[in-house]
């Protein structure tokens, strides 16, 4: 492997010199009316025979540009855009150099010329939004969205489909300005394909309601609004697909959309055994899983939106389905309505070995256990936008969810004390039935008057959550060297539980200043009623039956949290930035009602203040910076607060507090963000406090000679966390088709973290380092090679002699390497090194873990063939070690393994008057 790396980067190096000329144009514009500069004017070379786009820039905040580029072209068309003045149009002779063409005076547009100039900028600054131009873009053939996004520049995408810009996460992705299947980003960048889009707006996130009034939206998420081509508005476009392989494996994909102008109908579809949530298909490196890791989550589930694909953890089979219709009624009447189906079962087994830390000894315990699960999960979703007119707006939302499930799960686990000594030894096998319902209502009310920007704003959101179930449980728990009896237990526990929440706000903002200075009373109160009702009997060794009904494992509890919060939030807007604060007190009534044992309920009243700033500063249309300060109160848990000694865990005796205090957490934090079109640089940080008083911890003692353990919950001083991060990128052309993108980063945390262990208080401190390297090596047509690597060194300190400092270290290599060479093939290789020297014995400390796909396109790139193989070196494990301030684990659980499947992928497509896409009509980045 290593001679084959060396002799492609070799071949990469060689090649990256040409003939083609050197040159660099510079110059400067100016508005002609005022003779100012203009800043974020774009500026761009296109190919004088073809109208292909051979490079762009931006100006600075002086009007001042520079162009560095090669080519093989004598002569080049130079365009000037900006927002508002007419294209400026000169044919530039490269026959030298160093070409400026001096200063250039834009004159103002009308209307016409606005129409005219529409599709050629490459990139367009206005304001808040970000927007760029589809064709100016190039990417391999069958692309998506997502595969388009990964091209722009200041835009990263990682491997699990997380789309970050200059640096900010991206929260929503939106069709035409309306929701597609939701506000998942992935069904919709890995679903729809590249040729239907037109343009790519950004913008910072807003709530509809902040649209319509003018409000400032989320700075620190992104909004990504994806406009579909006028002439590709109407017709049928899709795609189906197919696989089997080895070991039984398979995979099933199937999309239609419907799109007539403002209607829109798409149904999707989708199955396999291969831990894929099903509706990732199209990009064919993601067919391993749906660009999900190798193994899965700690609670098993794919969570996309806040609705489950699959639950339970090792390999995972899935059958998925949904539809999703949006349309424009009337002139003042939008819906929009979605509905998905998600139904699983799961098999795992795991193997967790811990060392437990006690400030005079140590104690080790080992548990393996297998689960079986199947669940059933329903979602649907309406929404209604009804403007009543230009100042009242209404956002009518209902939405049900149900869900049921099945789990088996038996466990053996034993405990060892310091003198590896047998202490207790216990095994335990359950089977248990949920059914879960969800019903949910929000309503907002929203009224501007007038022009200054003054609104009321009036909102509901009501919640009905029932969640039942059936558990049988069998258990043994031994002791050794004590007098402690034995536990066993055989029982059946019925559970019911009900939460009713109930939050209703209102709003008004009073302009101080038109359209700057603001001054938002809000009043809000929220009602949150919960009960739980859990009826534990044990098997009645007579009859048979479960009906001897167990006091000690049975509650029957009601729960109220209501909140009145009144606040005041001043915001000031100028052009480059922006400040806020909101102060809010905050009145809080936390009350339990115990019905098995009257004697436990409480009932307590809390007040608190909470504050939030923000500061915005943008320098220019390159760079911006942020800053912000919040005071949030936190009640503790019901869980945390009562009396009850809840002693389910026969290992584990917790009772509540009820003389704990909300937390009070302060968090502090800096962003700055930058990237520079004419250079092709960007920086992106990050930095965070978060320092918590009153935090709520657990307080355990372990018995010496059971090592059962006591807990319960107490407030501490002192926690806090620190992270920052920096980031740094470059690409740099080599010519007109090769380019190199350096990735340089750097994270780092610092948790302190205030614990007890067997009654004594100490300190821990747990401190992360994380390097990383990346390269991205772009041959157009030709190829892509994209390794990455990095280094995480932790260290965990403790203030105690008693307890030894821990230090670990982890290596992550990953090469991504894809060729395009012969015509219609595709060959994509994606290779992850992992070394973990810190493991226990009998874990395995590195692995390789390579996939590799050959794709072939035929009848005209709608059809596409795979084979693919999962694991080609057989080398997959997730084997993890995790160190706390009590204990250091590791933990290992099944996987999928090698597999090799033959797939089949086919694409339809009928928008446009011509029932296809114009491709001639493209012009691309050479």
């Amino acid at each position: 492997m290593k001679k084959f790396l060396f002799f492609i980067v070799s071949l990469c190096v060689s090649l990256s010199f040409s003939q083609s000329r050197s040159f660099k144009i510079s110059g400067k514009i100016l508005s002609e009316d005022n003779k100012e500069p203009l800043e974020a004017a774009t500026v761009y070379l296109e190919r004088v025979k073809d109208s292909s786009l051979v490079t762009y820039t931006i100006s600075d905040k002086d009007g001042l540009f520079e162009i560095n580029e090669e080519t093989y072209d004598e002569k080049l068309n130079l365009f000037i855009d900006y927002v508002g003045y007419q294209t400026y149009l000169k044919q530039v002779d490269i026959n030298k150099e160093i070409i400026n063409i001096g200063t250039i005076e834009l004159k103002i547009s009308n209307a016409l010329d606005e129409v005219v100039i529409k599709s050629r900028s490459p990139i367009t600054i206005k304001k808040d939004t970000l927007e760029f131009n589809v064709k100016s873009f190039k990417t391999k053939k069958d692309a998506n969205v997502e595969d388009l996004l990964k091209q722009l520049p200041g835009v990263e995408v990682d491997e699990a489909g997380k789309i970050t810009v200059n640096g900010k996460d991206v929260s929503k992705i939106l069709v035409n300005g309306k929701p597609f299947f939701g506000d998942d980003p992935t069904i919709t960048t890995r679903n729809l394909t590249k040729d239907i889009i037109e343009k790519i707006q950004i913008t910072d996130t807003k709530t509809k309601s902040e649209a319509f009034t003018g409000e400032e939206g989320d700075k620190e998420n992104k909004t990504i609004n994806l406009t579909i081509k006028e002439e590709n508005n109407k017709g049928v476009f899709g795609r189906v697909s197919a696989g089997g392989g080895t070991d039984e494996r398979y995979e099933l994909a199937g999309m239609v959309n419907f799109f007539d102008n403002d209607r829109r109908v798409s149904v999707l579809a989708g199955g396999n055994n291969t831990n894929s949530p099903g509706f990732s298909f199209g990009e064919i490196q993601k067919m391993f899983g749906g660009g999900y890791s190798r193994s899965i989550s700690s609670n098993g589930s794919f969570s996309i939106d806040g609705r489950s694909f699959g639950s339970g953890e090792g390999i995972v089979t899935s059958q998925n389905a949904g539809a999703n219709y949006a349309d424009v009624l009337s002139d003042k009447v939008e819906i929009n309505a979605d509905y998905f189906y998600s139904g699983s079962n799961s098999e795992n087994e795991t193997t967790i070995e811990r060392e437990n830390i006690l400030p005079d000894s140590r104690f080790f315990s080992d548990s393996r256990s297998r689960s079986l699960s199947d669940g059933q999960n329903h979602s649907a979703n309406l929404g209604f936008d009804i403007e009543l007119d230009s100042t009242f707006l209404i956002n009518i939302n209902p939405s049900i969810k149900w869900s049921t499930s099945d789990r088996s799960f038996s466990e053996d686990e034993e405990t060892r004390n310091e003198d590896d000594e047998l202490t207790n030894q216990s095994t335990t096998s359950s089977f248990s039935q949920n059914d879960a319902k969800n019903f949910g209502t929000r309503i907002d009310l929203t009224k501007r008057f007038g022009n200054r920007g003054a609104f009321v704003k009036f909102e509901m959101n009501t919640e009905y959550n029932t969640n039942e179930s059936e558990d049988f449980l069998t258990s043994e728990t031994n002791f050794f060297n004590s007098e402690e009896d034995d536990i066993i237990r055989d029982q059946f526990t019925d559970s019911d539980n009900e939460n009713r929440t109930l939050t209703a706000s209102a709003t008004y903002r009073l302009p101080i200043i038109a359209k700057e200075l603001f001054l938002d009373f809000e009043y809000r109160f929220r009602n949150d009623n919960r009960s739980n009702l859990r009826s534990t009997f044990d098997r009645d060794e007579v009859t048979n039956l479960y009906d001897n009904f167990n006091f000690d494992l049975s509650t029957d509890f009601e729960y109220l949290n209501q909140e009145n919060t009144p606040t005041l939030k001043l915001s000031y807007r100028k052009e480059k930035w922006s400040t806020s604060f909101t102060t809010r007190y905050v009145f809080r009534t936390l009350e339990n009602k115990d019905f098995l044992r009257p004697e436990l309920n409480i009932k307590r009243d809390f007040q608190a203040l909470e504050l939030r700033s923000y500061f915005n500063y943008r320098f220019s249309e390159k760079a911006s910076m942020y800053t912000g300060y919040s005071l949030n109160n936190r009640p503790p848990s019901l869980t945390q607060l009562q009396p009850f000694q809840n002693v389910t865990n026969p290992l584990n005796t917790i009772t509540g507090n009820p003389n704990l205090e909300p937390t009070n957490s302060h968090r502090i934090y800096m962003g700055y963000n930058a990237f520079d079109f004419q250079k092709k640089t960007g920086i992106y940080s990050y930095l965070s406090l978060n320092l918590n008083n009153n935090d709520v911890v657990s307080r355990t003692i372990v018995d010496p000679e059971t090592l059962k353990r006591t807990t319960t919950y107490a407030n501490v001083n002192g926690n806090y966390n620190i992270y920052g991060n920096i980031n740094y990128s470059k690409t740099v052309k080599t010519d007109s088709i090769r380019s190199i993108k350096f990735d340089i980063g750097m994270s780092t945390s610092l948790n302190r973290d205030v614990n007890f262990n067997n009654e004594v208080k100490y300190n821990s401190r747990v401190t992360s380092l994380t390097p990383s390297l990346g390269l991205r090596f772009t041959w157009n047509k030709v190829m892509e090679l994209r390794p990455r690597y990095r280094l995480t060194f932790t260290k965990n300190t403790y203030d105690i002699p008693t307890f030894e400092d821990v230090n670990f270290a982890r290596h992550d290599l990953d090469l991504n390497f894809t060729t395009y060479i012969p015509k219609n093939f595709e060959w994509i290789n994606n290779i992850d090194f992992a070394y973990n020297p810190n493991v226990a014995p009998g874990f395995q400390k590195s692995a390789w873990f390579w996939n590799s796909t050959l794709a072939y396109s035929f009848l005209k790139d709608q059809a596409i063939m795979t084979l693919k193989v999962y694991d080609l070196l057989n080398q997959n494990n997730n084997a993890r070690r995790r160190a706390t301030q009590n204990y250091i684990e590791d933990r290992q659980s099944t996987v999928l393994e090698q597999y090799f499947m033959l797939s089949f992928s086919w694409k339809f497509n009928s928008l446009g008057s011509k029932g296809n896409t114009d491709s001639d009509s493209m012009f691309f980045i050479d």
